[in-house]
């Protein structure tokens, strides 16, 4: 594998801002713990998309324990992330830090049309087509709950250019979807996100959002189980975050949006969007619906008592003639006060953005 690097250098790759920031010792653990034929090929492979160690045993024909060992080596040296998901755990390449430039700057260096890497990349095709054939099979089970929420208010396009112009164009190093449920919010607002990372507990959901965005090539959108309430992301960690149709199945909404507050940095963007007040009391016999619609006067009480100021609020009503079932949507804009800072580097694609 070694004489199949790339004819440029590896450290010109990386830029000197990086390289000032790394130490000695950091360069060389990064670099040994890349210095093995099947290391390589794992570091190539994270670079594309999220596997579990099954999927990875799979791919490239070895033992579970000998795959453990070296993703474990990766990860101690800061190159790739691991995390879990219930009972299994997922890798990827290392989303920020000198140590992903690192990472990153290694699998650039690479020969893609090396045997052993062509070889990886169709198996790993595979596995992914497997896995995507799962999570279509579980939307076409569930799909008619989600025809009957779009049935339920405006054309979701419509919705979606207002919630684009509300959050605004950004751009965002570090966005956050709470509730991502199939991940839309992540392709949408992905041109305007330099990492765009989705949280929801529900393993099946997060299966279908993850083969939908590997299927669009987002590679910088990711998807975490987690809780609402307990996020695993650290104090000030986004520049937005958005909580879609999510809160009205809350019991403790005014606790989410204090974690939502609690990741924002300063001048972070929080987006709220869900139901107006309504009376269709079979989304709550029938959908699990545990608010019908939300108040105005609540909503922004719990963005104040978050720690956030409200920026604006817009109510997205139907057409007169649309009859008693349609709803109206609401959009609430909520800031951290404090001046939002400056990031060195935001790798935010703009071409395409609305």
């Amino acid at each position: 594998m070694a004489e199949n690097l790339g004819k440029s250098d590896l450290l010109p790759d990386l830029n000197e801002v990086t390289l000032q920031k790394m130490t000695t010792g950091e360069l060389l653990s990064g670099l040994k713990a890349a210095g093995e034929a099947t290391r390589l090929r794992l570091l190539a492979l994270l670079a594309s998309g999220e596997l579990n160690v099954k999927d990875l045993t799979r791919i490239l024909g070895q033992s579970q324990p000998r795959i453990s060992r070296h993703l474990k080596l990766l990860n101690d040296a800061g190159l790739i992330e691991r995390f879990q998901e219930g009972s299994w755990v997922f890798f990827r390449l290392a989303a920020s830090g000198s140590q992903a430039a690192l990472a990153r700057a290694i699998v650039n260096s690479l020969n893609p049309a090396d045997s052993d890497l062509e070889r990886d990349r169709s198996r790993a095709a595979s596995v992914m087509h497997e896995r995507a054939e799962a999570a279509q099979s579980y939307f076409k089970e569930h799909a008619g709950e989600w025809d009957v929420m779009r049935s339920l208010h405006l054309a979701e396009d419509q919705v979606e250019a207002e919630m684009l112009d509300a959050l605004g164009a950004g751009p965002f190093e570090c966005l956050v979807d709470l509730g991502t449920g199939t991940g839309r919010m992540l392709e949408l607002f992905a041109p305007r996100a330099g990492r765009a990372i989705g949280v929801d507990v529900n393993r099946d959901m997060l299966a279908y959002a993850r083969a939908k965005l590997e299927s669009s090539q987002h590679d910088h959108c990711q998807v975490r189980q987690g809780d609402l309430f307990s996020l695993g992301f650290a104090d000030g960690e986004a520049d937005a975050v958005i909580v879609h149709q999510v809160l009205h199945y809350l019991d403790d909404p005014a606790g989410a949006l204090r974690e939502a507050a609690r990741i924002l940095g300063p001048g972070g963007r929080l987006l709220i969007v869900d139901f107006a007040p309504h009376e269709l009391e079979f989304l709550r016999e029938q959908h699990a619906h545990r608010r019908l619609g939300l108040e105005p006067a609540q909503v922004e009480d719990w963005i104040v008592a978050a720690g956030l100021s409200l920026s604006s609020r817009r109510d997205l009503e139907p057409a007169p003639d649309e009859g008693a079932q349609k709803l109206t949507v609401s959009l609430w804009v909520a800031d951290k006060p404090g001046v939002a800072r400056v990031r060195e580097s935001a790798s935010v694609q703009l071409e395409g953005a609305l």
